[in-house]
């Protein structure tokens, strides 16, 4: 079995699907690992590192050809692994909800399509799962990035000139990347808040140190699937509305993370919320590259209103993206190793975690997520 892996040819992608570590995995399988010269530049890793793993490094035309297995952060153009075997998996993030014609072109080019985006979220997946290790990476980022353009101190300071008061820190949204985010403002030293919709994340959030702050409305949950957040009821927006402007007025920082699958990102903080801030506060949205959280965000950019800062990355994962491929790579591993079989000589993918992820295969689109709405 061929394993190939290309340069990503996205626009700000740093990151790498395959890193020596896991080529040397995957050459003790048994498999042939070819990799794109100049691949790994952006993370870090030289060509040379992959050659003394084991790999191959040539032009995308050589790594391509004969492939089994194409490996990617964002799915490749099919139009680049023509030379791919016909039926080749191809496991990489695939936006499935957006990007349809690409799919429909996975499937007429009779690729089989793995999303790694549709990783069921089950504890035997959990070292698979692409969007928790990359979050975990966004909330720690987004802290950092915040404290820097925040211009003041975090934690508080005793001097003999005087206190400098500690940051006031609100986390919006409290699943993978707002816990980091608890996590990484509260060793920095800030007062750390944080709320969310889904009431099963109270003591999370309190067993990180920091203050729940939750709409107190009978009957109201917000727990959707697979662990994400469900869109809310009107009743719930209007009360999680007011305290939200109750709360936000006092923060110096606040990093929103609230994401739905399949849906544009639900919009929590307003314009007349941000006008009530005090001038030199921060907002980071996370969710930015969705449609954002927070009303006037412009990813990759610094938007100034009321005196307020509001920024956010379009790939928050790819300004670390060294770790961020290391994570990557592994969760690539051990998703492709826990089916490897040794006489198919690749991956045997079984239904619940097989029919989860595969989006197309033998010249159609199969996933029900997909051909369902759903």
């Amino acid at each position: 079995m061929k394993i190939a892996v290309l340069k990503e040819r996205a626009t700000g992608e740093t990151r790498v699907a395959l890193t020596p570590e896991t080529a040397k995995k995957f050459i003790a399988l048994g498999a042939d690992v070819a990799v794109e010269a100049g691949a790994g530049e952006h993370a870090s890793i030289a060509d040379a590192a992959y050659s003394d793993a084991g790999a191959s490094v040539g032009t995308a035309d050589q790594v391509v050809k004969d492939a089994g297995i194409v490996l990617g952060v964002q799915a490749p153009d099919p139009a680049l692994l023509q030379g791919a075997k016909p039926d080749a998996k191809v496991a990489a993030t695939f936006d499935p909800f957006k990007q349809g014609e690409r799919i429909d072109a996975y499937a007429k080019a009779g690729l089989e399509a793995l999303s790694m985006e549709f990783m069921p979220r089950i504890t035997r997946a959990q070292s698979m799962d692409v969007l928790s290790s990359q979050s975990n990476l966004s909330g720690y980022k987004a802290v950092i990035a915040a404290a820097d353009q925040y211009g003041r101190a975090f934690p508080m300071m005793m001097t003999a000139a005087g206190t400098v008061q500690a940051a006031r820190v609100f986390v919006m949204g409290v699943g993978v990347a707002g816990l980091q985010a608890i996590a990484t403002a509260k060793r920095l030293g800030a007062q750390v808040s944080a709320t969310d919709v889904r009431s099963a994340t109270r003591e999370q959030i309190e067993s990180l140190g920091a203050k729940a702050i939750f709409v107190e409305e009978g009957g109201i949950e917000g727990e959707g699937t697979g662990g994400y957040a469900s869109e809310m009821s009107d009743e719930y927006k209007a009360a999680q509305a007011k305290l939200v402007s109750e709360h936000i007025a006092k923060q110096d920082i606040v990093i929103t993370t609230a994401l739905i699958p399949g849906r544009p990102a639900p919009r929590l903080i307003s314009d007349e919320q941000i006008a009530s801030m005090k001038p030199g506060s921060v907002i980071f949205d996370i969710a930015v590259p969705q449609g954002g959280n927070v009303e006037g965000a412009v990813a990759d950019e610094l938007v100034d209103r009321h005196g307020v800062t509001i920024m956010g990355y379009a790939n928050t994962p790819a300004q670390l993206a060294p770790d961020a491929s290391a994570l990557f790579a592994r969760n690539l591993y051990n998703f492709l190793s826990a089916f490897w079989d040794e006489e198919a000589g690749g991956p045997v993918l079984d239904e619940e975690i097989g029919d989860a992820v595969r989006l197309t295969k033998g010249g159609q689109v199969v996933n029900a997520r997909l051909l369902d709405g759903g």
